[in-house]
């Protein structure tokens, strides 16, 4: 080296030994941090991608705090349904102890009413009071809001619904199949034309309910015939009324559960005219093709009914009676309809049942908010008022000086009331136990694994490797100790110039 004012070797070490700082700055940062990526420079796509999953990582884990906070909202909801029932059981014991009329007091049903009137009460309270946070939870708050409804719906039950912001789900219904009731015709002439004054005519009648037999004489008219058999229609779910010339026997209910069966035990050797012809079975008033069959003793005819076929909002519904339902991610709906020329289950067609405008409890159970992310269930408020149904009356009907009081009241009444309520709630209760395990459960399950996924992925990328950096800091240490080195040796070089002076 002959040059003083320039050293190219110490420029040289200089620049070398800066990089080898910063080589290792970088790794004391990196272990002193545990982050392999602390700044964009160090790897910016590794930054961009590190950042999106651990977006989607906040994401999931408010999405699993939030399904446990349904957890919660269910069980304090079950909390108090569970209590309900336990009221309603004992509510049951009381109107069947009530029913014992000869054996019962005046003063033990007026016991077993004040009894009956705390538990109403009750059930009442504990339907306002069970909340969360505040919010009520059996009152009809989480309930669902409808508008319009179609005159060919008698009842419903929405049980979830998902509805985006603003939105009204329009349920409608297409009427593929009428709903009918078992029927069989009993074509007859006049009176009962039987084999002697002292012959009997003996024949059974069974329904959904039980069978019953009748035996009549020679002479009796239809009118005496269909009077005794309404006379049991409670125990048979068959009904009688006169149509032309033969008696009309429908069951009660309809659906393919309810039929009528019609079997000869004694024909009381039937002669002339006035005799039962023959049983035909029929299609709500209109004798079925080719089923009309001659009698016989020996023949036993039965009838069964036919369930309502549905499509509701594009899906087959599964239906029974005059009853449709669909369960599908986005309706789970259940509706009752009505009967007769113009009713919802016995007319073909489509209409629009009604709007389901707002309601529900809402849950977001995704790392998205959106609607696909979102699970709903509804509710109901379940007070003595709403406990039952409009055909047989509600649970506030057993009160004092109502009709299905214990004292005074249609203890027969109030069983089925009671019964119908007690449904209600198990259902209710099943419902929410269904969603806590199945919904809830593997909502949970699921976003856990999708949690320790995403934040593996984000684990590789952002994390330091303790092993590969610890063994690059022990390098860039002697890089930089040796570059030290050099760039002294670098420095004294220009001094040999002074040899030259010399």
């Amino acid at each position: 080296m002959s040059r003083i004012n320039t050293n190219v070797s110490s420029l040289l070490a200089q620049r070398i030994l800066g990089q080898n700082n910063k080589g290792l700055t970088t790794s004391l940062e990196r272990l002193s941090t545990g982050l392999a990526i602390n700044r964009g420079a160090d790897n910016p796509a590794g930054l961009i991608a590190s950042e999106n999953l651990r977006s989607e990582k906040a994401s999931i884990s408010a999405a699993i705090s939030n399904a446990e906070r349904a957890d919660q909202v269910a069980n304090i909801a079950e909390g108090g349904l569970q209590e309900i029932s336990s009221l309603l059981i004992e509510l049951q014991g009381l109107v069947g102890e009530s029913a014992n009329e000869a054996g019962l007091s005046q003063e033990e049903k007026e016991a077993n009413q004040l009894q009956i009137d705390s538990i109403i009460s009750t059930i009442d309270r504990v339907a306002s009071s069970t909340s969360f946070q505040g919010t009520k939870l059996l009152n009809g708050t989480f309930d669902y809001q409808i508008s319009s409804q179609n005159t060919r719906v008698s009842d419903f039950n929405i049980n979830a619904a998902k509805l985006s912001h603003n939105e009204t789900r329009t349920v409608q219904v297409l009427v593929t199949q009428s709903a009918q009731h078992g029927a069989l015709y009993l074509s007859t002439g006049g009176n009962l034309d039987l084999g002697g004054p002292t012959s009997s005519f003996v024949f059974e009648i069974g329904g959904s309910k039980g069978s019953r037999e009748f035996t009549f004489a020679s002479g009796t008219t239809r009118a005496v015939m269909i009077s005794a058999i309404n006379t049991f229609t409670s125990v048979t779910g068959v009904s009688a009324s006169q149509q032309s010339t033969g008696v009309f026997l429908k069951s009660t209910e309809y659906g393919s559960d309810a039929f009528v069966e019609f079997k000869v035990s004694d024909d009381g050797g039937i002669t002339g005219a006035d005799g039962i012809l023959n049983v035909s079975s029929i299609n709500e008033g209109v004798v079925k093709t080719g089923s009309a069959t001659v009698f016989t003793s020996t023949n036993a005819i039965r009838d069964s009914g036919q369930d309502v076929g549905a499509v509701i909002n594009g899906i087959e519904a599964v239906s029974k009676g005059l009853n449709a339902r669909i369960s599908s991610d986005f309706l789970d709906v259940e509706l009752t309809l009505t009967t007769g020329t113009s009713g919802g289950a016995t007319k073909l067609g489509s209409f629009t049942a009604f709007g389901i405008t707002s309601g529900g409890a809402k849950f977001n159970l995704g790392p998205n908010v959106d609607i696909i992310n979102q699970a709903s269930l509804g509710i109901s408020n379940v007070a003595s008022r709403n406990l039952g149904d409009l055909t047989n009356g509600y649970l506030d009907d057993l009160g004092s000086g109502k009709t299905a009081n214990v004292v005074d009241g249609d203890v027969a009444q109030a069983q089925i009331v009671v019964n119908e309520a007690i449904s209600q709630v198990s259902t209710l209760r099943g419902r929410l136990g269904a969603f806590q395990k199945n919904t809830i459960g593997a909502t949970i399950r699921s976003l856990g694994v999708a949690l320790e996924n995403t934040s593996a992925a984000e684990s590789s990328i952002r994390d330091t490797d303790f092993a590969q950096e610890t063994a690059a800091l022990t390098r860039n240490q002697i890089l930089v100790n040796a570059a030290t080195n050099t760039l002294a040796i670098a420095n004294s070089q220009p001094q040999s110039a002074l040899a030259l002076l010399g």
